[in-house]
Parts: structure tokens; sequence; C-alpha cells
């Protein structure tokens, strides 16, 4: 399966599809890129005169990066148009802001994936090679 594939099959759109490019993918792992547009619009609020990326965006990018891309990669064709994802679980520590316009990878290491579960442990750095925020999430395909 091609990055493309893999980026075609997302369940997202703009302006919540939190992914630019897959960089390398493997049944272990992947790492992807994403830039935060300024214009989006939940920097018009949070913080005034000094937006920051809110932690839930930060997650949201680690969880399609790190989670549903692979998951995609490792469920390969048998994935279907109806087929469900959901976020089971996150435990996420924010070391680091992430302003509007800075770009940041995500680097994702599969724990464990059986019975529909992927979990993976999960890593955003940015351009400075600086971690921002890193922890475990889980996911469900059905």
């Amino acid at each position: 399966m091609t990055n493309q594939n893999i980026l075609s099959k997302l369940p997202y759109s703009k302006p919540f599809l939190f992914v630019d490019e897959i960089i390398r993918i493997d049944e272990n792992g992947v790492e992807g890129s994403y830039t935060f547009d300024e214009n989006l619009d939940f920097y018009k609020g949070h913080f005034k005169d000094k937006p920051v990326t809110p932690g839930v965006i930060l997650t949201e990018v680690m969880g399609q990066i790190g989670v549903v891309c692979l998951g995609i990669f490792l469920l390969n064709d048998t994935i279907k148009k109806d087929t469900a994802i959901a976020l089971t679980s996150t435990n996420i520590e924010f070391l680091k802001v992430v302003l509007p316009n800075e770009k940041v990878t995500v680097i994702s290491e599969k724990i464990y994936f059986r019975f529909g579960k992927l979990k993976c442990k999960v890593m955003m750095k940015n351009t400075k090679e600086e971690i921002v925020c890193r922890g475990e999430i889980a996911g469900m395909m059905i």
C-alpha cells in the first residue's frame, strides 16, 4: 500500500485533516508531518494575541498520523468504507508549545496490534528536533 493510498483512506477532511505527509511506514511504526496553518479557527481564541496550538489538537495530530495511518497500513486491503475508527485511550505529556505556522513530525512505534486494537508509543518533535509531546495512544478499528 502506497503512502498516497493511506492518505486517501483517512476518514478526515479539511479543516480536521492533520496529516500532510507520511515520511516512512512499516509494520512497526510510522513517521509523518503536519504544518499548522496560522488561519486555523482555533487560533482565533486560544489565546488572545499569543495563539498556541491546543493540546487536544496536538493529541489529534499524533492520533491521525501515529495510530490511524499505521492502522490503515496494517489492515492493508481489508479496510472498507464502513470501517469505524475510535480512540480508546491516551496518556500524553506536553513539554513545549506549538505556534501557528510551525511544522511538527510525529514518530510512532507499535506496542501491539491485536483484535482490532492498535496501541502505539507516540512522540511529536518540532523542526529543532525538540520533543513537543509524547505518550501512548490506543484506538480500535472495527
